[in-house]
């Protein structure tokens, strides 16, 4: 049983309809809305103004298509209601082809602004400097890291790392060169924590984690003993196996790690605190209002399955800077109860979509 109280719940619902009446005045309103879904209202047979009161009113909408995130004009998602201001375009992932694009304002400071508010002062302390081992280039993750470190007043090391490369030399076969380049980017870390800037604080994908532990256990040294007390890390399987392997061998008691599930469309889904008795699992719950987690059935997407069951994840945006009314994941897992932390559904056990699984190159994630 959830141990979070009706009311908590009732009380994160309204303020999800009151957000979702919000999103639709702004996105379909000819003074605020966007191009694109000034014109995509046209083909509906409803009045997303008119008819749209709550959140399971989305469901009207037809889903959304990745698709039309590929090539441009981007600035057809600019809602009218943000022209003039300063713009980011950051693409999504570590695939190759025509990349997904996403027009940005300020919603990548916004995700991590709240985001920073969920971790413990004690293992990411106030002014400490942080690095970022993770995707750089036109991904949003790197400026993201860096305005949550400077949000909590430190300074943020960076390193280069091209992710569609190493997706390249995997699907080539050439895994020792793949091997090469792990290496060089963990040299690019080492370098960094041997030039005495403090750092306390990291984001780190799982695989480049283990490869930082790796070799700094093989130097006679760990990453307790380099600074770092506190690690956020994000990646496409963060298994409960792993996690624990991660915490017992790779860290030790001193070094707080909290797992995250986010992508450059929904921002980041925190995790439930960690709970021994759990076994390790690890649920996430997104960051609603502004961002909304379902699990679906795998033949009817507008139907939520039922706790502990598995199905597809489903992801709503509902920020100024965009309005996304259902968009499938290549992700699935099992929908989990609220909590006292976060009032709303969660999802664990997240894994590539069964259908595509075999089909998918994970690289540094």
């Amino acid at each position: 049983m959830s141990n979070v109280s009706a009311a908590a719940i009732a009380q994160a619902k309204e303020q999800l309809d009151a957000h979702t009446r919000e999103m639709v005045k702004w996105h379909f309103s000819p003074e605020t809305g966007s191009p694109f879904w000034l014109e995509k209202a046209k083909t509906y047979s409803f009045d997303p103004l008119q008819d749209v009161n709550c959140f399971d009113d989305l469901k009207k909408f037809p889903l959304f298509e990745d698709d039309w995130f590929r090539g441009g004009p981007v600035r057809r998602w600019l809602p009218k209601g943000l022209e003039g201001k300063p713009l980011y375009v950051f693409e999504t992932g570590g695939t190759t082809g025509i990349p997904k694009t996403r027009l940005v304002v300020e919603d990548h400071w916004i995700d991590y602004e709240q985001f920073s508010h969920t971790l413990p002062d004690k293992y990411f302390p106030k002014g400490s400097n942080w690095l970022m081992l993770g995707p750089s280039g036109p991904r949003r993750l790197r400026l993201a890291v860096e305005h949550l470190a400077q949000y909590r007043g430190g300074i943020c090391f960076c390193v280069d790392l091209d992710p569609r490369y190493v997706v390249k030399l995997i699907k080539r076969g050439n895994i020792k060169e793949a091997e090469a380049y792990k290496e060089h980017v963990i040299d690019q870390v080492m370098t960094i924590l041997s030039a005495g800037h403090d750092i306390k604080c990291a984001f780190m994908t799982p695989k480049l984690l283990e490869a930082l532990a790796m070799r700094l256990i093989n130097e006679g040294s760990s990453i307790a003993e380099a600074g770092i007390t506190g690690i956020f890390g994000g990646g496409t399987e963060f298994a409960p196996q792993w996690y624990r392997n991660c915490v017992e061998e790779l860290l030790g008691p001193d070094v707080y790690i909290t797992p995250t599930y986010g992508n450059t469309l929904m921002g980041l889904a925190c995790s439930k605190p960690f709970d021994p008795a759990d076994n390790y699992k690890i649920t996430y719950h997104g960051p609603q209002p502004r961002a909304i987690i379902e699990v679906v059935d795998f033949k009817d997407y507008n139907r939520v399955v039922g706790y502990g069951e598995t199905g597809r994840v489903k992801l709503y945006t509902l920020t100024k800077e965009l309005f996304i009314p259902g968009f499938m994941e290549r992700d699935e897992g099992e929908r989990e109860l609220p909590c006292e932390k976060f009032p709303w559904d969660g999802i664990s056990g997240t894994r590539p979509w069964h259908e595509i699984a075999k089909t998918t190159t994970v690289g540094v994630y």
